[in-house]
């Protein structure tokens, strides 16, 4: 997926994944990461959101989930297989050890894998885990375009990932699971319906 980009988008990419490691904060979405603490604080800072709102991550593969997840549902397995990469986040029990800024304290993260080339590509180059959030001071609407990210947050940025403007449109779906079976948090650019039908393995 990196070799379909441009010389110049690669060297964006870099610049970005270089501002990542340092603790920065990269506007694709707004990405940091997610083990460094400072970084989160900082994203939460600037994004004005509450500490009881936890923080959804992107991985660039399924092989990623155990720096994350404690465990992955039965429930899960058919659905990752299906929709991702797409805008499906799946709300696993979270490892003891990540930040409770990561996961407002809840036991548990949202994870999905993200359909949209440069955001793959951002991941994989960064590790392979980061930060899913809009770009979007809390209460506003996202932000499409570079002008509105700047609007936004002026200069508390540390990286703007050139991406051209963005289509907008639902966010993921959330889903949850239970011993009661799976639970819809958020309707999103997928119907549930479509995901209770999903077949389940076996």
């Amino acid at each position: 997926m990196i070799d379909d980009l441009s010389a110049t988008q690669r060297q964006d990419l870099q610049q970005a994944v270089l501002v990542l490691k340092q603790g920065g904060v990269v506007a694709y979405g707004l990405a940091v990461d997610p083990f460094n603490d400072q970084a989160l604080a900082r994203l939460f800072q600037l994004k004005k959101r509450p500490a009881q709102k936890p923080v959804l991550v992107l991985i660039d593969s399924q092989g990623h989930l155990p720096l994350l997840a404690a465990e992955i549902p039965g429930q899960f397995r058919p659905l990752m297989a299906r929709f991702w990469p797409g805008p499906l986040t799946l709300i696993f029990p979270a490892l003891a050890s990540l930040s409770p800024t990561l996961t407002a304290g809840t036991g548990t993260i949202g994870v999905r894998i993200s359909s949209q080339p440069l955001a793959r590509s951002l991941t994989a180059m960064a590790g392979g885990v980061i930060t899913a959030t809009s770009a979007n001071v809390s209460g506003l609407s996202p932000a499409t375009t570079a002008q509105e990210i700047m609007a936004q947050f002026g200069h508390g940025l540390d990286w703007l990932l050139e991406a051209g403007p963005t289509q907008g449109g639902l966010a993921s779906t959330l889903v949850a699971s239970g011993a009661k079976g799976l639970t819809l948090v958020r309707e999103g650019a997928i119907p549930f319906a479509e995901i209770v039908t999903t077949p389940t393995e076996g």
